[in-house]
């Protein structure tokens, strides 16, 4: 058969993928704090998991730091999507730095969970990442601290002070089905445990799973655009190989490898809760140059959610 009469490969394209409104309120506090301050603007940690959003971010004015000290005295702060710890929080109040908070709401919402339980006297477990910018600022908002697990085998190690006094909290960027696991295997070991349903992962997380889900189950190979250290997006590819079907993270479309696709039929796209549209599109584009391709998107949820931008942003701008 020649490569003419090769039948145009099939793209199906996941609904939802891409931002969700904790990154796209992220972007815009940052966006926003240019416009009004003028650069630079200074960012504790990578503002969302994405390296062309920090490349625009920081083309316009965004100075990316690791630590606070690396912020010069009133310069204006501001922290990242995923959250940081008191004590952060703490060393920007005792230099009076202007920070604006660009935590997304449902990781301050697990934060206030986790404090609850603490003032109650439970022992907190966080279910999560070690090392993940977002576990960092969770265990760091917790009095006491917490216990971290990140699988149902390590359940088995936790060292608690008194089982009947748990509770646990989770990551919001996990995967729902190995969270569920972990939940389980906790209400095993520790009866009395008590916490939040599998439904608090974040709703753009689950959605996006879900929709990964359904379309490997419909295509030969599964593409998903997204960062190495983004959690969700590592999930969605881990989604496709539990499914059995060839499932790559890549960055951007330089880095697809045309013969992923050499006996594929269909291919299937999705990005990670950090990745922009704009990168989907650029695959998209190459897919085409690489042999005929018709494009098709999946039926799935229409996510219509916005979260306010921070009190002192608005003021500023009236």
């Amino acid at each position: 058969m020649t490569d003419h009469a090769k039948p145009a490969l099939k793209v199906v394209l996941a609904q939802p993928r891409g931002f969700c409104a904790g990154v796209e309120r992220a972007i815009e506090i940052v966006e926003r704090a240019l416009e009004i301050y003028g650069p630079p603007v200074y960012v504790r940690h990578e503002i969302v998991h994405n390296k062309r959003v920090v490349e625009s971010l920081r083309a316009k004015g965004a100075m990316f730091v690791e630590e606070l000290d690396e912020i010069p005295d009133g310069g204006v702060t501001v922290f990242s999507a995923h959250g940081v710890s008191e004590k952060v929080e703490g060393e920007a109040g005792l230099r009076d730095l202007p920070v604006i908070d660009a935590t997304c709401p449902l990781v301050s919402k697990v934060h206030k969970e986790g404090q609850r339980y603490a003032e109650k006297g439970y022992e907190v477990v966080l279910i999560g990442h070690h090392g993940h910018p977002e576990v960092e600022g969770t265990m760091g908002r917790i009095p006491g601290g917490c216990r971290l697990v990140s699988t149902a085998e390590g359940v088995a190690k936790l060292q608690v002070r008194d089982p009947k006094k748990l509770a646990y909290i989770t990551q919001t960027t996990l995967s729902v089905d190995d969270t569920r696991d972990v939940i389980e295997a906790l209400k095993q070991r520790f009866p009395d445990i008590v916490g939040p349903d599998v439904k608090d992962i974040c709703y753009a997380t689950q959605n996006r799973q879900a929709a990964v889900r359904e379309l490997a189950g419909e295509v030969d190979v599964l593409l998903v655009v997204g960062a190495r250290n983004s959690s969700n997006s590592n999930r969605l590819r881990e989604i496709g190989d539990e499914m059995g079907v060839p499932s790559y993270l890549i960055d951007d479309a330089t880095m697809l490898d045309p013969d992923w696709l050499a006996n594929a039929r269909s291919v299937g796209v999705s990005a990670g809760a950090s990745a922009p549209e704009e990168l989907v599109q650029e695959l998209i584009s190459r897919l085409g140059e690489i042999g005929a391709i018709t494009v098709e998107k999946m039926k799935g949820v229409e996510e219509n959610i916005q979260f306010k931008l921070p009190r002192v942003l608005v003021e500023a701008a009236e």
